[in-house]
């Protein structure tokens, strides 16, 4: 929508599409890399632009897994097609090596797949660099260069026909030639001369569109026509609003069902519903990056009374790992690095997600009569926190010096 790129252009992803003369199976993501609108490895075959021109990485992340695995060289435009079709046909032909397994051999994947065809392609010669995932805002007015870009959202995630055929005559009328669409369920108009406002903003009159939603209603992701999740979408963001709950930089989601292929940092997944109540497991990413597919359980069994206090806890908890990356990077450069400047070693540790406590290997734990030198992932399933009591599954590696999170 809005071209940082040095050569991709709506007609590069119009080819692209074009070029498809099959039904994928498997959702197909073509994203900028520039872009921070949508995460980037939500789909199956996620292609994303280099710094080549009209070549793309391939991230491939196998069905009903989190694994994913990067093509050793860069695609062409034009082969994509191809390749996902034949990426399918190998998948599907042998399910049991690819699909839904713990452990799968990527390599075997692309020497199958390049066994079918001959491509076009470039050697990855550098891995691939994304910036920090920013949520955009994207509603009312914004100038850009000479001109300005209209977001509309509407609380209801509908749009009437009737305001669709006068937002259509308007552009007619301004030769605005394309209305674009967001995950968030938002509709963006680019193009929009200073001297044609007035026209937009009768269409917005006449039909009583509010362009001043609280950013955290936004930031949210429902299944497409899921009354049941945009009711409780509504039902939490009132609270967070009465609340003046900070939730900058996060973005969450609804899932109700297990195989929708809704993102976000943090995702509110519904279990069952019994006679006892609604039940809920709340989740977060690693590092609460929505480009990361790896999930961290933060409660389980969440009744939908206990949801508001468990997602502000969470929330909380997200700016204290800020707060922490933040003085431990100011120390580093002050203090730390003056002893330790050649120094580039990262040493692996776990820190406990619910309490932050650590398990060093260096030390052992002695609450548990674990001896100094045994490795976090020799310890055994059952080993819990001796602080807090959090199962294994809730320690994620942190880099020691510094904390940092390490991403899986």
């Amino acid at each position: 929508m809005f071209t940082q790129s040095t050569w991709l252009r709506e007609g590069v992803y119009r080819d692209v599409l074009d070029s498809f003369n099959h039904r994928p199976k498997l959702k197909v993501n073509l994203v900028d890399n520039s872009q921070s609108l949508v995460p980037l490895f939500t789909g199956n075959l996620n292609f994303i632009s280099s710094e080549v021109s009209n070549y793309w990485y391939l991230y491939v992340r196998f069905p009903k897994t989190n694994i994913l695995y990067c093509w050793s060289s860069l695609i062409y435009s034009f082969d994509i097609s191809s390749v996902c079709q034949n990426i399918e046909a190998v998948i599907w032909e042998e399910p049991g090596l690819f699909v839904g397994c713990e452990e799968i051999d990527g390599t075997l994947l692309e020497e199958k797949v390049k066994d079918k065809g001959n491509y076009f392609s470039q050697a990855l010669t550098a891995p691939l660099m994304t910036d920090e995932f920013q949520l955009p805002y994207y509603e009312g007015f914004n100038k850009y260069n000479d001109k300005f870009w209209l977001g509309i959202y509407r609380r209801s995630e509908l749009f009437s026909v009737d305001f669709l055929s006068d937002i259509c005559t308007v552009c007619a009328k301004t030769r605005v030639a394309q209305i674009y669409t967001t995950p968030w369920k938002s509709i963006i108009i680019k193009g929009i001369r200073a001297s044609d406002r007035k026209l937009w903003n009768g269409v917005l009159n006449k039909h009583r569109i509010n362009v001043r939603h609280a950013s955290n209603e936004l930031n949210w992701q429902t299944e497409d026509i899921c009354d049941y999740g945009l009711a409780l979408k509504h039902e939490l963001i009132s609270h967070f609003d009465r609340m003046d709950l900070r939730t900058f930089k996060l973005c969450f989601a609804i899932k109700t069902n297990p195989k929708s292929s809704l993102f976000g940092s943090i995702i509110i997944k519904q279990l069952f519903l019994d006679a006892d109540g609604e039940w809920f497991d709340v989740l977060h990413t690693v590092d609460f990056n929505p480009n990361s597919k790896n999930l961290i359980h933060y409660e389980h069994r969440v009744s939908r009374s206990g949801l508001i206090d468990v997602l502000t806890s969470l929330c909380s908890y997200y700016y204290e790992l800020q707060e922490t990356k933040s003085n431990m990077s100011t120390f580093d450069q002050v203090d730390y690095a003056s002893t330790n400047e050649t120094s580039q070693e990262v040493v692996v540790i776990h820190q406990c997600t619910k309490c932050l406590s650590l398990y060093d290997p260096e030390w052992g734990d002695e609450v548990a009569s674990i001896e100094p030198g045994i490795a976090f992932s020799a310890l055994d399933d059952t080993y819990c926190c001796s602080i807090c009591n959090a199962d294994k599954e809730y320690f994620i590696a942190v880099n020691k010096k510094t904390l940092e999170i390490i991403n899986a």
